[in-house]
């Protein structure tokens, strides 16, 4: 079963590894909630806080589940552990996929990040972790189990009830790393309209 799917992932360093995952041909293409192209996201960013906390919320509009794709960065990301409990919250199963694994523009991989979920307990303790699966695109083959992920997040999910909600996260600005890891190599523009990637891409992740 088709669910209406929101994207959470850090734009800045994993947008094309994202955009493998977008690119995957399993989404139909209204299935697209949050990917946004940079133009758009600067024009919001200006805006300020007000206005991506709108952004989010409408994007997250009709979904039922929320996956986070999950880089080098993304655990330490305001914005995106502001997804997971405004996500979580409103009652959406949440599934972590990991895309470091991922090779960008420039055939590289990236180094693993924190898992987001450890971040966050229900009221009586229970880290998110230990109820949100995470699952590898790379060796676990997101392009063939990506649907049973959502839909196990999903019915996961439903076990759980209207108190079962996490602390809401402030966001918090925060400076950039001193330094990036030699295996980051630069993110190419956001370019969220098909083709998604070159036709040299790699296509096996």
């Amino acid at each position: 079963m088709e669910r209406q799917t929101f994207f959470s992932f850090h734009y800045e360093r994993d947008a094309w590894r994202a955009g493998q995952v977008r690119n995957c041909t399993l989404l139909p293409t209204e299935d697209q909630h949050g990917f946004i192209d940079a133009v758009e996201w600067e024009s919001i960013k200006r805006q300020g806080d007000d206005a991506i906390r709108r952004w989010i919320n409408k994007q997250l509009e009709y979904t039922t589940v929320t996956v986070v794709l999950i880089g080098a960065e993304t655990a330490e990301r305001p914005w995106v552990r502001h997804e997971i409990t405004q996500s979580w919250n409103r009652g959406n199963g949440v599934v972590g996929v990991w895309i470091h694994n991922v090779k960008d523009q420039d055939r590289n991989t990236d180094i693993a990040g924190r898992n987001p979920f450890d971040q966050f307990k229900l009221p009586n303790g229970t880290l998110l972790s230990s109820i949100c699966k995470t699952y590898d695109w790379v060796l676990g083959d997101g392009r063939n189990n990506l649907g049973a992920w959502i839909e196990e997040a999903f019915n996961m999910r439903s076990k759980f009830g209207t108190d079962d909600l996490v602390p809401a996260n402030e966001v918090r600005k925060e400076a950039p790393p001193a330094s990036i890891p030699r295996s980051f190599a630069a993110p190419a523009p956001f370019v969220p309209h098909s083709p998604w990637c070159p036709d040299n891409a790699d296509n096996k992740g």
